[in-house]
C-alpha cells in the first residue's frame, strides 16, 4: 500500500474520478435520503457510477461512504449499521475495479461541530471516526480520503482515528477552502500552511484540497499548498460554481475548460488530479487526456 505514496513522490501524476451525489441522484437517491444507505439497498447504482469513472480513465475510484461515520448517520436512524455500510461500500467497489484502479475510501465530516464552538465533544468525534474508518480498513480499502473538511481539529481526529488501524495504509487528508482579499482560508480560519502542517503531523500522506472552487481558482490553490506542503498534493475542483438556470443549479465549466488547466496543475507539482462538484465521467475522461499527454516525452 505505501506503493503508492512512493509513486507520487516519484512524479507520477494520478488521475481521481468526480462527483457522486448528481451520479446517484440520477438513478435514484431521493432528497433527504442518506446516500451511504445505498451501499445496502441499491449497490447496482454504485456498481453503474464506479464502472463510468473506471472507463474514463481513473485510477482511484471513491468509495460511497462519505457520510457513513455513526454520527452522521445518527440522524437516519442507521448508526447501529455503521460498520456494515463502509463494509459494503469497500466491497462493492473492489468488485468493479478487480485491480484495474485503487479502492479510496471516503471520510467527510460528521456534520457537528466540535467543542468549545459546538457540543460535540473530542472523544465522541473521534469514537465515531475510529468505527467508520476501522470498517473501512477491515474491509480492504486501498487508501483512506479525509475530505471536504473546515475544521483543522476534526481533520485530524479523522486522519488519527485511521492510524490507530494501520500504520501503512496511505492517508489522503483534503480541506475547503475559501477566497479572500487576505488570501485562502476554511471557514474555520484554517489556512493552507497549517493544514500543511497539521495533516502531515497527524499522519496524512498526501494533502490538497477538494470543493469550493472552480479549477482557475483551484490553480492558484495549488499553488500555495505546493510551496507549502512536503508531502504530494491532491487537487479536485468543482466545475466552477452553481449558477441558477430556470431554477435549476448547473456547473458551468465544460471537461473541456477544466482540462485546459490540467498542464497548470502539473507544472506546480499536483499529484493527484479529480473532479468535486458538478465534475462526471467527462470531464475526468478529458482530464485523464490531458494527464496523459502532459506526460509524454519531451513535453515542450
Amino acid at each position: 500500500m505505501r506503493a503508492l505514496v512512493r509513486r507520487l513522490r516519484d512524479g507520477e501524476t494520478l488521475v481521481g474520478d468526480g462527483a457522486w451525489g448528481t451520479q446517484l441522484m440520477a438513478r435514484g437517491l431521493k432528497p433527504g435520503e442518506s446516500p451511504d444507505a445505498l451501499c445496502l439497498s441499491n449497490p447496482d447504482a454504485l456498481v453503474e457510477v464506479a464502472g463510468l469513472y473506471l472507463d474514463a480513465g481513473a485510477d482511484l475510484i471513491t468509495t460511497n461512504s462519505f457520510g457513513a461515520s455513526p454520527l452522521n448517520l445518527e440522524r437516519h436512524g442507521l448508526d447501529g449499521r455503521a460498520e456494515e455500510i463502509n463494509r459494503a461500500a469497500v466491497a462493492t467497489l473492489r468488485q468493479v475495479v478487480a485491480g484495474r484502479a485503487l479502492v479510496s475510501a471516503s471520510v467527510g465530516p460528521t456534520g457537528r461541530i466540535l467543542a468549545p464552538y459546538g457540543d460535540a465533544e473530542r472523544e465522541v468525534v473521534f469514537e465515531s471516526f475510529r468505527r467508520q474508518t476501522g470498517a473501512l480498513v477491515e474491509a480492504g480499502a486501498d487508501l483512506i480520503c479525509v475530505e471536504t473538511m473546515i475544521d483543522i481539529n476534526e481533520a485530524r481526529l479523522a486522519v488519527e482515528a485511521t492510524r490507530t488501524h494501520s500504520r501503512e495504509i496511505p492517508i489522503v487528508a483534503t480541506m475547503t477552502f475559501d477566497s479572500t482579499p487576505r488570501g485562502f482560508f476554511t471557514t474555520m480560519g484554517v489556512t493552507v500552511e497549517q493544514a500543511c502542517s497539521e495533516l502531515v503531523a497527524a499522519g496524512a500522506d498526501i494533502v490538497g484540497s477538494n470543493c469550493g472552487n472552480g479549477i482557475d481558482t483551484m490553480v492558484e490553490l495549488a499553488r500555495e499548498f505546493t510551496s507549502h506542503a512536503a508531502v504530494p498534493v491532491i487537487i479536485q475542483a468543482n466545475a466552477g460554481l452553481p449558477e441558477n438556470s430556470g431554477g435549476e443549479l448547473v456547473y458551468p465549466e465544460s471537461p473541456e475548460y477544466m482540462a485546459n488547466r490540467v498542464g497548470d496543475l502539473m507544472d506546480l507539482g499536483v499529484r493527484i488530479i479529480g473532479g468535486c462538484c458538478g465534475t462526471g465521467p467527462d470531464h475526468i475522461r478529458a482530464i485523464r487526456a490531458a494527464v496523459d499527454s502532459s506526460c509524454r516525452p519531451n513535453r515542450e
